[in-house]
């Protein structure tokens, strides 16, 4: 079946770096945009990134640009979020998504994943 895995979270500290990768299973995603959000202890799933398929536009959270990229590889279907300068307030889990079409509304988006954890300590 239709299965989005992330991977590469874990612990760091401000100011570190994570890599983030999502990889797909059961289909490929030719055609799909993709996104990662997070969501920390308590709060709603927010958006943190997203990137056309064609990889010719991408688009970030106020919250972390310049700090995060996202990126593809349409070969292998693999879509990555670098994390640098990582702050406390990045705490969260992560998670990957793929939508038909690019949209704000997280119901609207097809596929999930199960979220990776991204705990940035002081």
């Amino acid at each position: 079946q239709v299965q989005l895995v992330e991977s590469g979270g874990g612990l760091v500290q401000a100011e570190g770096s994570l890599r983030l990768s999502c990889a797909t299973s059961g289909r490929t995603f030719s055609g799909y945009n993709m996104g990662w959000f997070r969501q920390a202890p308590g709060q709603e799933r927010e958006f943190v990134a997203a990137i056309r398929w064609s990889g010719s536009r991408t688009y970030y959270a106020d919250s972390v640009k310049g700090r995060f990229t996202i990126s593809r590889d349409n070969a292998k279907n693999p879509v990555y979020l670098q994390m640098n300068s990582l702050k406390p307030e990045d705490t969260a889990v992560y998670y990957c998504a793929a939508a038909l079409v690019l949209t704000t509304t997280l119901k609207d988006w097809n596929f999930w994943g199960q979220g990776t954890q991204v705990t940035v300590s002081s």
